[in-house]
């Protein structure tokens, strides 16, 4: 199950650093070009601004999932560094399911949010807002499957 479970992580995550990377592209050309419109052509796009901020949602709630895959996430280890290993173990395996807990928090409260704004639409695209604000839900559940291999991963060391 650890197996397979890791695979799916290493897919999910690699596609997503793929998406991230064509999103912020997308997002430095569309600025970009607002720009140029707005400066040089005196015109500016009305929707531009608004598509960037919510390309930036998205982005920054992907990019989050990808840091805590590859363990970039900021962390303090002033104090697990000064007990021993298997305290160290024990805390992490704590922290996993904190980690858990919070993205159960992050689907469940995502869910009923992008829920509660369904019938709202943005002002310049004139799309469903739930659609911006289905990436908490879904990053949540990503952070889950994540925090969930990693505890998996951990337990089979303290038990081995």
């Amino acid at each position: 199950m650890l197996g397979f479970l890791e695979k799916t992580c290493a897919v999910v995550n690699g596609t997503i650093e793929y998406s991230l990377f064509g999103l912020g592209f997308s997002m430095a050309i569309l600025v970009a070009v607002q720009v140029f419109c707005r400066y040089v052509l005196n015109s500016s796009l009305f929707w531009s601004e608004e598509l960037a901020r919510y390309m930036l949602v998205w982005l920054s709630f992907l990019g989050a999932t990808v840091a805590y895959y590859r363990n970039l996430h900021p962390g303090v280890d002033a104090f697990t560094s000064r007990i021993s290993p298997e305290k160290q173990r024990i805390t992490r395996l704590l922290v996993h399911v904190s980690s858990m807990t919070l993205a159960l928090i992050m689907v469940v409260s995502g869910t009923q949010f992008a829920w509660f704004v369904r019938m709202q639409i943005s002002p310049a695209l004139a799309i469903p807002k739930w659609i911006i604000l289905a990436v908490i839900p879904v990053s949540g559940a990503i952070f889950f499957v994540y925090a969930l291999a990693f505890f998996l991963k951990t337990l089979q060391r303290v038990q081995s």
